[in-house]
């Protein structure tokens, strides 16, 4: 397996051999599932049709979802393998920042991939990992796969889930609960971006790090000041943003007399 090391910081793949690399090494850890990498291949797909940067409609998305947290009484941050492979340390900053505690939920679920998981999150700087404990443990009735689990204390009982890199169906489970869900979903067509409350159609490890400085400007704000702010988005028109832009650009570069990726 390639390490960080190995890859020549002047390679024009360098951040997405670095970000394969991370998946790798959390399959090889027991944090990523198999079909993890999967996923993430998938994702990767549509960040090529992004030019691989954060477009402009993408910082709006990003804005609306931190405040949509902020907005929230109890919000939780729900956690699953890519997530913790991929930006541990970020994730944790930004439940800190927001006031909003950390739970492993999982598809491919195991002992051995939760304990994996904590161990990561509490080596990134987390203090308290929720949806592990058998005694807090409630069930989503209408899903019958193991990511019907959460926790009693964390996604049971709160009113905003940010759910990255989520399953579809968890995420109309939960708007049926009357939950606000927010996502990042590289796909804008998926069932979880179509689904949520709001949807960033960004990379994970450019999404977090922007909304961790949007967050840290955000919490100044009066209640009054959120709500007022909150008006001005709209997560469907900023979703049709995301597919003009992956449109204009495809057409764009089929124009071109080169094409420049």
């Amino acid at each position: 397996m390639m390490s960080n090391h190995e890859i020549p910081k002047d390679h024009p793949r360098y951040v997405s051999l670095t970000i394969r690399d991370a998946i790798i090494s959390g399959m090889h850890q027991k944090v990523v599932a198999e079909a993890g990498l999967i996923a993430h291949g998938r994702g990767e797909a549509f960040d090529y049709l992004l030019g691989e940067k954060t477009p402009d409609f993408a910082i709006k998305q990003e804005e609306y979802a931190v405040l949509s947290i902020l907005n929230a009484e109890k919000p939780i941050i729900s956690v699953n393998g890519n997530v913790a492979a991929l930006c541990p340390e970020d994730t944790v900053n930004f439940g800190k920042i927001l006031n909003a505690p950390l739970e492993i939920n999982l598809f491919y679920r195991s002992p051995e991939r939760e304990q994996a998981i904590k161990k990561k999150l509490i080596d990134a700087g987390a203090d308290q990992i929720l949806g592990l404990d058998p005694e807090y443990q409630e069930t989503i009735p209408e899903i019958s796969h193991l990511r019907r689990i959460v926790d009693s204390r964390g996604i049971a009982a709160s009113d905003c889930v940010f759910v990255p890199l989520e399953d579809g169906d968890r995420t109309q489970a939960l708007r049926r609960m009357n939950k606000s869900v927010v996502t990042v979903d590289l796909n804008p067509l998926s069932r979880t971006s179509l689904t949520a409350n709001v949807s960033v159609t960004n990379n994970i490890i450019r999404a977090i790090p922007e909304m961790i400085t949007i967050a840290e400007e955000f919490t100044q704000l009066s209640k009054d000041q959120l709500i007022e702010k909150l008006k001005k988005y709209n997560n469907e028109n900023l979703l049709k943003n995301a597919l003009k832009f992956m449109s204009e650009r495809l057409m764009a570069l089929s124009s071109s007399d080169k094409l420049i990726i």
